[in-house]
């Protein structure tokens, strides 16, 4: 809902006033004078400023330029006397959207706000555009060639064009907001807000205040009053990121707002409606914790109606090389040095492949960022690499998957197709190549592609 600040120091105007509006569905704030007025754009998300231009200790052009120091584009209609049209001219001189003399015909006075409405709301979607480039989350930046995020791709291709509610489940350092930001930027929605809420970053109390708003006075230090992230992605997307962290009592409030597409701001009894599509992600399994009972069983049936499960780093091995190039790419301008890092060394890639990266592809960014800094040359060596990752990293191979019994034939055998494959990963599946780093020719490579069913 669009909100308009009428600021008068005749109290009775804004009370008229606001009567107007409300009747078209504007929400409304008041102020009396130029100092209230500021505290409250402070405060408040505002969309227009209708101000008298004759007002004691701050008056209407005062104001303008205050605001405008604040947003430029913020649009401000101002409201004179036919004795006043001067100071009305160097107010549209000085920013001022537009201008109506008292007293005024209603309808005018609609027409006009609307329409200063209508161009703030382009300016601000232009501006999340501008933020938001919408080819940074084109499928052909999230980068990977592996078949699972083939298949993540076909999956998305199929839901971003629909309003269907998303849930992404992944361990951390996955991906999971890009690939929501991906879903919204690939939807019609694609030109209205992306926005995204950590709900285990707050506290319940601030959380709620956050995702629905709250009315002045509700609480303790509510000056005044808020919109909540439902209201400021209405018409586009909303991505409740680490969904499991959700209090039960939040969990039905948003369960509500799933089923009514309606919620009331905190201390607020008006019921509010919103058109968003959520996207939720967590870490959690949440159809474990369903049963742990930690979380709504019928929350979680209205979350996941398209599931999304977004792979390990160590099982999409073959994305490593792309992802290394990115991200070399990416910190190469952050070096105080005459050349750039261009890549890694083969004795580096190898280690990348043997290790299980927990902390998945935001770990393998940290390791990257570091070694491009620390690098003294265009080609990253192991010893360019951050400390504590070499504390961490093993090159000894895993034993799990041996069998006690196993013979010495055997496990030998074993290790030769695990580098094998690892080989091949490493090169594309180009045979030359991967026995060119395996240390053996062609055809006797072939010879054991055979031999291991590879």
């Amino acid at each position: 809902m669009d909100t308009i600040l009428i600021v008068d120091d005749e109290k009775n105007y804004p009370l008229i006033l606001s009567a107007v509006l409300q009747e078209e569905g504007f929400e409304t704030l008041a102020a009396n004078s130029g100092k209230q007025a500021l505290a409250i754009l402070e405060n408040s998300d505002i969309d227009l400023v209708l101000t008298d231009m004759k007002m004691p200790a701050m008056d209407g052009i005062e104001l303008l330029e205050r605001i405008k120091l604040k947003d430029p584009d913020l649009p401000v209609i101002m409201m004179t006397a036919h004795g006043s049209v001067a100071k009305a001219v160097e107010a549209m001189q000085k920013g001022a959207y537009n201008f109506i003399l008292k007293p005024f015909d209603n309808k005018q006075l609609v027409i006009y706000s609307r329409k200063a409405v209508a161009v703030y709301q382009i300016i601000k979607e232009n501006r999340l555009l501008r933020r938001e480039i919408e080819t940074r989350y084109s499928f052909g930046n999230i980068i990977g060639k592996s078949k699972p995020m083939q298949e993540l791709f076909t999956l998305i291709r199929k839901v971003a064009p629909s309003s269907a509610t998303v849930l992404i489940e992944g361990s951390s350092g996955t991906g999971k907001e890009l690939f929501a930001r991906s879903i919204h930027f690939n939807s019609p929605r694609r030109h209205k807000p992306f926005v995204a809420v950590n709900c285990s970053a707050l506290v319940e109390t601030l959380l709620e205040s956050e995702l629905f708003g709250h009315e002045k006075g509700a609480f303790s230090g509510a000056a005044a009053m808020k919109k909540g992230r439902f209201e400021l992605a209405d018409g586009g997307t909303l991505f409740l990121d680490e969904i499991g962290e959700l209090a039960p009592n939040l969990q039905v409030k948003l369960l509500r707002v799933l089923q009514d597409k309606i919620f009331e701001r905190v201390g607020g009894v008006k019921p509010l409606a919103v058109d968003i599509r959520l996207i939720a992600a967590t870490n959690k399994r949440l159809k474990e914790e369903v049963k742990k009972e930690n979380f709504r069983e019928d929350l979680f049936y209205r979350l996941n109606v398209v599931h999304i499960t977004l792979p390990l780093l160590k099982h999409r091995q073959e994305d490593i090389p792309l992802l290394v190039d990115h991200f070399i790419s990416k910190y190469s301008d952050e070096r105080n040095a005459d050349y750039p890092v261009e890549s890694i060394d083969s004795e580096v890639e190898r280690l990348f492949f043997d290790y299980i990266w927990p902390g998945n592809i935001r770990e393998l960014e940290n390791v990257i960022e570091s070694a491009v800094i620390l690098c003294p040359e265009k080609i990253i060596q192991v010893s360019d690499l951050p400390r504590d990752f070499k504390e961490s990293i093993s090159n000894t191979l895993p034993m799990d998957g041996i069998a006690a019994d196993a013979g010495l034939s055997e496990t030998l055998a074993m290790v030769e197709k695990t580098m094998i494959i690892r080989a091949l990963k490493m090169t594309d599946n180009i045979q030359s190549h991967a026995a060119k780093l395996l240390g053996i020719g062609k055809s006797g490579l072939n010879q054991k592609i055979k031999k291991y069913e590879i």
